[in-house]
């Protein structure tokens, strides 16, 4: 994880109901459900419950028990256990059923909010007997009516080659990028409506993000007292200012990189870096990788 933790967990369900409600993930979620069949969800760091519940893609077999089979009550447990392991990179956990599951983890300004959640799938078919070794592993079981319901549902989980669900991570830890990317460019608001002198001095900010910009300039530019700002400018984005203009510049480097093929040093002054070893230590905090590792990425090996 970042050196600079984990939102609080009010924050980070503020951060990932705004990015549930972007076109760009309903989009994707929709797109991504009907050409793979899996289910998609993302939800908050520590949130409870199950992340697919209701999806049109949710697994037959994980729906019924789900909803009031004892062997349900395994399943949020998993859950958890899944995304405890999530904190810096994809994992994936088989449950006692052998449906994986996988949580991708999402994070706005280098740190976690949330996990892209997708799985309830088979990585290799069921063999003979496997259905009554995932009940055997169950106390209680169910009535003889409810085993036999769970066992239909179980007969239609969809199976997927190990090589073939990687290649679906892929896609969907290239989506968590790109949401910690629209994260960033609107610095989420709290989940409280923020005050127009906020939205001003987000939109000051973003027009001057390449000069010399100090909280004192942004706070007078919005009629505030630089500490009463201070203070509210952190309520209102969850972000210090000195972090926010950080990762807004962070974000301008990142998409001189991505999309004009900016060198990195060049990127780094237009952005408004003031140096290069800042540069280089606010890029690192921020993105987790140094700025050249980001532009080989982006750019392919012809730019290292």
């Amino acid at each position: 994880m970042s050196d600079a933790g984990d939102f609080p967990a009010r924050r980070s369900r503020a951060i990932v109901e705004q990015l549930t409600r972007a076109p760009a993930y309903r989009e994707y979620e929709r797109a991504f459900q009907d050409v793979t069949g899996l289910p998609l969800r993302l939800r908050a760091a520590g949130a409870a419950g199950l992340p697919h519940r209701g999806s049109p893609c949710e697994n037959p077999f994980c729906a019924l028990a789900a909803s009031g089979h004892p062997a349900g009550a395994a399943c949020p447990q998993h859950v958890r256990r899944v995304e405890a392991m999530a904190g810096q990179q994809v994992r994936t956990l088989e449950c006692f059923a052998g449906l994986a599951e996988s949580a991708v983890p999402v994070r706005h300004a280098g740190r976690l909010v949330g996990f892209l959640h997708t799985g309830q799938v088979r990585l290799r078919r069921p063999g003979r007997g496997a259905f009554t070794r995932a009940l055997a592993s169950l106390r209680p079981a169910g009535s003889a009516a409810q085993q036999a319901r769970l066992q239909a549902a179980y007969a239609r989980s969809r199976v997927l080659t190990a090589s073939q669900y990687a290649s679906v991570l892929r896609l969907v830890a290239v989506f968590a990028r790109h949401l910690g990317a629209l994260s960033a460019r609107a610095v989420v608001p709290d989940a409280r409506p923020r005050s127009p002198q906020m939205a001003r001095a987000v939109a000051f900010i973003a027009e001057h993000q390449a000069e010399d910009l100090t909280l004192s300039t942004v706070a007078r530019a919005v009629g505030m007292s630089a500490f009463y700002f201070c203070k509210m400018f952190k309520q209102a984005t969850g972000l210090t200012y000195t972090d926010y203009l950080a990762h807004v510049r962070v974000e301008q480097v990142k998409l001189l990189l991505r999309e004009h093929g900016h060198r990195v040093r060049d990127a780094a002054f237009v952005a408004g870096f003031q140096s290069l070893s800042q540069f280089n230590r606010v890029f690192r905090r921020v993105e987790g990788e140094p700025p050249s590792r980001f532009r080989a990425r982006v750019q392919g090996p012809a730019a290292s």
